[in-house]
C-alpha cells in the first residue's frame, strides 16, 4: 500500500472522529473509546509529520544555508 495523500489522511481522521462520537453517544466502554482516541491522536501525529516534511521540502529547495536554518528553527518551534 502506498503513502496516503494529505487529503486521504484527513478524510480517514474525520471518519475515526465520527466513530468516536458514535461510541460516546452509544455509551460504549471507556477503554474502547480511549483506544480509538489514541488511534486518532496517532493519525493526527502522522498527518502533522507529513505536513512538516512537505513544508520542509517546499522551503528548502534552492535555499541557502541561512534559509535552511530558519526553516528548521520554525519547525522546531512548532
Amino acid at each position: 500500500m502506498g503513502k496516503l495523500s494529505l487529503e486521504q489522511r484527513v478524510t480517514r481522521i474525520l471518519g475515526q472522529v465520527k466513530g468516536v462520537e458514535k461510541m460516546v453517544k452509544e455509551k460504549r466502554n471507556q477503554v474502547e473509546i480511549l483506544q480509538q482516541v489514541t488511534a486518532v491522536k496517532k493519525a493526527i501525529d502522522g498527518l502533522s509529520h507529513e505536513i512538516i516534511i512537505d513544508y520542509f521540502h517546499d522551503k528548502v529547495q534552492d535555499s541557502n544555508k541561512e534559509e535552511v536554518a530558519t526553516v528548521i528553527q520554525r519547525i522546531i518551534d512548532l
